[in-house]
């Protein structure tokens, strides 16, 4: 909402946005208040940002906005040099994440967020939003999904776990072991060996897809997997998880394979799960953005790769999408091409249908606040 209100006196508007500190960021024609807000001119019904060229209005007659999807939602259009400036600054705005994701690649130390926002030239917080806006991860959680897939490609070359770590960022042997199961999943000696000795409890259920296979690590659940043949969950599972143990288990975890049957039946009762989430850094970018997707509806891949700021990686948001073993908690049934068609679902384009059948059906349920078709 606009901090500045309508006020009955033309008089009384003007002193309101006069003693606002961003009037003078209009007035000095601030480009680095990009971002920040828009204004908006009542007399002519477009919006602005603050370092528009455009001719300065008579300050009666604007009103301040956060953002310009909360100026466009309280009736505004954007002027011509406003949509020209937006998508230049979207191009920016991309450009800036891609150096700070190379620079946290190339790095030997992993740089702080003050680091990454002085060298965007942005303010922490403003860096802060934006790259998690592009990517879906926090600078935090992209360095630490970086370091993850550094420490694993490290872990199974022929150097020491000492070297590994050095390698992977970690300056000391305790942060390194701090960090290993929730970037590894099991000790890094445990990983190194293949999971050897690390244990994988499952159970395999039946749903109207199918066969489905839940499965759970120490962390949380690891694989939801879905079939027509049992046995080929079980034995998918197993290349996943090549050494580890698999335990089957008893009527107390199959409570875990109803929940999820559950959730695939009838979308609308949701499903949380403690998830056990495992990926390169673009994965796990990949996967975030996904879970941005609501219920009953659906994205291109194309406009998956561009939310995450790489417009042009499509194909490898299709990849990503392949390579996630967590069938609709990660909802990667809802990315579709860019005609709309369905394609490229791991577990069958038929699943897919019916999955996104399901949840428009709940979808429309709570709009009219009918049941929900079987």
């Amino acid at each position: 909402m606009s901090s500045v209100k309508a006020v009955a006196h033309p008089a009384a508007r003007a002193s309101a946005v006069e003693q606002d500190p961003r009037w003078a960021a209009v007035m000095a024609r601030d480009a680095s208040a990009q971002g920040q807000f828009v204004y908006a001119v009542r007399t002519t019904g477009i919006y602005c940002p603050p370092g528009s060229r455009a001719r300065l209005p008579r300050p009666e007659n604007v009103e301040f906005f956060d953002s310009a999807s909360q100026a466009q939602a309280a009736g505004y259009r954007p002027s011509k040099r406003a949509l020209g400036q937006q998508t230049e600054l979207a191009e920016q705005h991309a450009r800036l994440v891609a150096q700070a994701c190379r620079q946290i690649a190339n790095a030997e130390q992993l740089p702080s967020l003050h680091q990454l926002a002085e060298h965007a030239g942005l303010s922490p917080w403003h860096f802060h939003r934006i790259f998690k806006q592009l990517t879906g991860l926090t600078p935090k959680h992209y360095a630490a999904a970086h370091r993850g897939q550094k420490m694993r490609q490290k872990l199974g070359d022929e150097v020491s776990i000492t070297d590994a770590l050095y390698d992977a960022g970690f300056n000391s042997n305790s942060r390194f072991y701090e960090a290993s199961d929730k970037l590894l999943g099991m000790k890094p000696t445990d990983y190194r060996k293949g999971g050897t000795d690390h244990e994988i409890r499952f159970a395999v259920g039946e749903c109207s897809l199918g066969a489905i296979l839940v499965a759970q690590s120490a962390r949380g659940i690891c694989a939801i997997l879905l079939g027509d043949d049992p046995q080929q969950l079980v034995r998918n599972l197993q290349d996943t998880f090549h050494s580890a143990t698999l335990v089957g288990c008893d009527a107390r975890f199959e409570q875990w394979v109803a929940t999820v049957v559950g959730f695939v039946e009838a979308p609308g009762v949701g499903l949380d799960l403690p998830l056990d989430i495992r990926g390169t850094a673009f994965q796990q970018r990949v996967w975030q953005a996904l879970a941005q997707i609501p219920a009953g509806s659906t994205a291109s891949y194309a406009e998956i790769a561009q939310l995450i700021g790489a417009p042009k990686s499509f194909r490898a948001v299709a990849q990503a999408c392949g390579a996630n073993t967590l069938a609709v908690a990660i909802p990667c049934h809802r990315v579709v091409r860019s005609d709309g068609a369905l394609s490229g679902y791991r577990w069958g384009v038929e699943r897919k249908q019916v999955l996104l059948e399901r949840e428009a059906s709940a979808s429309d349920a709570l709009t009219t606040g009918s049941s929900p078709r079987a």
